[in-house]
């Protein structure tokens, strides 16, 4: 075979398996989503998002503001941290630049951290904080264990997204006299914006989708959040319902859980809405801008 036809032949059998992998990858995606709007449409009633959870009646109002206030949480909490660490890893944890040999234990850490099963991080959490703090079941508890497990994700994510600004853009702005923070602000941290916000958002979907640590911080409660950070008795989320109701032998029930699923699925669609809308703000001069 000639040497032309068989790299035609071998474009055309990659080009085949990149669109097969992506098939893959988006078959179950598809699968998941029409399932949950087939279980949650048919049922769904607009009163679920301004009324109060009854037991196994009523709506999920206390359930939607509590995933909202974890979610904002997180994203204070676990993203300033993670976006830090990231920052520190990439510009000044690496031998021979602003640094010294300390990032590759850093980085150890973070993956080791990025290895516990959420399980595991929930009952430390309730060992240290509901019970050997006295905190009982609340927001804060599970707002500590929810940001120590994503923010490996969020710093990764960020020290990747660094690594790839070109160096001749840290090189331009000290040659035009830019101290470090002020060429990290206006120069690189704009330039990595798509990968940070890409992995504050895998941090948010995944606090978002949690339950287990969740039972052994947050408990669950029905009322809407009071504003207490401890000491609330308990803390409604959404994943809970779709844990719970599911397989109660109450059919209302069960349509609380499927709209359960479709809100947090919404959420999720918004936070992908919202990271696009941010990245094409900060890459609106950029010349890769339309790729």
């Amino acid at each position: 075979m000639p040497r032309a036809r068989r790299r035609a032949v071998f474009t055309v059998l990659f080009r085949a398996g990149t669109v097969l992998a992506l098939l893959l990858v988006l078959s179950p995606a598809v699968w998941l989503l029409g399932g949950v709007v087939a279980k949650a449409v048919p049922h769904w009633q607009w009163n679920v998002l301004w009324t109060n959870l009854r037991g196994e009646d009523g709506g999920l109002l206390g359930p939607i503001v509590g995933t909202l206030v974890l979610m904002a949480g997180v994203l204070l909490i676990a993203g300033s941290v993670g976006v830090l660490a990231g920052i520190h890893l990439a510009e000044l944890g690496r031998p021979g630049r602003h640094g010294g040999p300390g990032g590759t234990w850093l980085r150890m850490a973070s993956d080791v951290l990025a290895g516990f099963p959420s399980i595991v991080l929930g009952y430390v959490g309730y060992v240290a904080l509901v019970v050997g703090l006295h905190w009982e079941f609340s927001l804060l508890p599970a707002l500590l264990v929810l940001s120590v497990m994503v923010v490996p994700y969020i710093a990764k994510a960020t020290e990747t997204a660094l690594r790839q600004v070109p160096v001749s853009y840290r090189e331009g702005a000290e040659a035009l006299g830019m101290s470090m923070g002020h060429s990290m602000r206006k120069v690189v941290l704009k330039s990595a914006a798509p990968g940070i916000v890409t992995g504050l958002l895998i941090g948010l979907a995944i606090a978002g989708g949690e339950t287990a640590p969740l039972l052994f911080t947050a408990g669950f409660s029905s009322t809407v959040w009071t504003g207490s950070l401890v000491h609330s008795q308990g803390f409604g989320y959404l994943t809970y319902l779709v844990y719970q109701f599911w397989s109660y032998p109450v059919k209302h029930a069960n349509y609380l859980s499927y709209d359960a699923g479709l809100i947090l699925v919404v959420m999720v669609l918004l936070l992908l809405v919202a990271a696009r809308v941010i990245v094409a703000r900060t890459q609106r001069h950029s010349e890769y801008r339309g790729r």
